[in-house]
């Protein structure tokens, strides 16, 4: 059985068959971004407000947030970015959104 882990890139422990966290979460994918279509404007600020108050409320530093909204024939879509200090934050922010 230790030879499989052996095997592994992941840092494991062989006791329990555990991956250090690190391995998984190595702080360089901090950013979480968010494309979709609204039938209106105003739909599209809601969810940007509400997408942002769910940001800051896991931010331990002011997290950056970019923004455009482009009309289509289909509707407005909102493209929006929410960069955190760290890779654990945007995983925070990403299974608050599910």
């Amino acid at each position: 059985m230790t030879d499989a882990i052996n095997r592994c890139s992941a840092s494991e422990t062989a006791a329990c068959c555990c991956v250090d966290v690190g391995t998984v979460m190595d702080n360089t994918d901090c950013t979480a971004a968010c494309n979709r279509t609204f039938a209106n404007r105003s739909e599209a600020e809601a969810m940007l407000t509400s997408l942002t108050a769910k940001a800051r409320e896991v931010e331990s530093d002011p997290c950056a947030i970019d923004s455009t909204f482009t009309e289509t024939p289909e509707g407005v879509v909102l493209d929006c970015s929410f960069t955190f200090s760290c890779q654990a934050e945007t995983l925070i922010f990403q299974l608050g959104l599910r």
